[in-house]
């Protein structure tokens, strides 16, 4: 899947300085199972490399990009860039967008606006990632700053992951029954993120026919982008583990019960891990052959090697 980059998050030397900000999780952990489409707004509006510093001026509702100490206006060349390569992204199919914090181009929010007598306010967006924004509001964003905390780095993971194979469902699978088979994998993911979306999503898969299969798809894409925007928490992730442990309740022994119980109440103490109580789930959903669980996605989000529910 393709996912939109700020181009010196890749290790470029972009900046205006000539450096760099290379993440190297973003480049080489996640990259190894993405493809990204670099972008660099300043360089590719025609500003050369070094060059001089930028910022916002003016108020968060309408703010002009500009150059620090000469006090040149780049507003009207970047936005003019930016509808082009606007149109040029519309055709790569991006499963997201990961911008450059506090950048006057590329930051998603809480970028600096400053006063006409130069006070600094944490209001404003990029110029870049604010037009993005607008244009493409169901893509997944999120900045590299706030990627480096575990839980955020984890939900916009899952949500350009889960992105991706809704992405596949339309193009491959586009059906009432491709919608229900859909809605069945991610049932408890979507639990784990918010029981009251899960409630509206299954009446909206219930009402599914093909005569408007086009209407209702999109508006349960948009119910299921803003589910997965919440935050899944330990109160939510331990109903859900409950929720698959009583699929196989009355296979479990007494002894395998008691482990598993046991292993759910320490994550739920933060003593453990999610993916504790998930492997061991894991390891009993194949050694009983629990069909139902097999194809939830909960179990297996995205791939293992990214270590997202290795925190405590």
């Amino acid at each position: 899947m393709k996912i939109g980059i700020s181009q010196c998050l890749l290790g470029e030397n972009v900046r205006y300085d000539g450096t760099h900000k290379l993440d190297r999780y973003l480049r080489d952990t996640l990259g190894k199972f993405v493809h990204w489409v670099p972008v660099c707004p300043e360089v590719e509006c025609g500003l050369s490399i070094p060059r001089e510093a930028m910022r916002l001026v003016g108020r968060p509702e309408s703010n002009r990009l500009m150059t620090i100490k000469t006090k040149k206006d780049i507003t009207g060349k970047m936005t003019q860039w930016a509808g082009r390569r606007l149109t040029q992204l519309a055709g790569e199919d991006l499963c997201g967008f990961i911008f450059k914090t506090r950048s006057p181009s590329s930051g998603m929010r809480g970028v600096k606006i400053y006063t006409e007598k130069g006070m600094p306010t944490y209001a404003g967006a990029g110029v870049f990632a604010r037009m993005f924004m607008e244009k493409f509001p169901e893509i997944p964003v999120e900045d590299d700053g706030r990627l480096h905390d575990d839980t955020l780095r984890e939900n916009f993971i899952e949500r350009i992951f889960a992105f991706s194979r809704w992405k596949a469902f339309s193009d491959d699978n586009f059906s009432v029954n491709g919608l229900v088979f859909f809605h069945t994998g991610h049932k408890l993911m979507l639990m784990a993120h918010s029981p009251a979306h899960l409630r509206v999503l299954g009446k909206i898969v219930a009402g599914a026919n093909n005569q408007d299969l086009k209407n209702t798809t999109r508006e349960y894409f948009n119910e299921m982008m803003n589910c997965l925007k919440r935050h899944a928490t330990v109160k939510k992730n331990v109903n859900v583990l409950m929720h698959c442990m009583g699929y196989f309740k009355r296979q479990l022994s007494p002894e395998e019960k008691k482990e598993l119980l046991d292993v759910i109440d320490k994550y739920n103490t933060s003593l453990v891990p999610l993916i504790v109580p998930v492997t061991l789930i894991k390891h009993y959903v194949l050694k009983y052959d629990q069909a139902y669980l097999k194809q939830q996605y909960y179990l297996n989000p995205h791939p293992a090697e990214l270590k997202l529910r290795n925190h405590v």
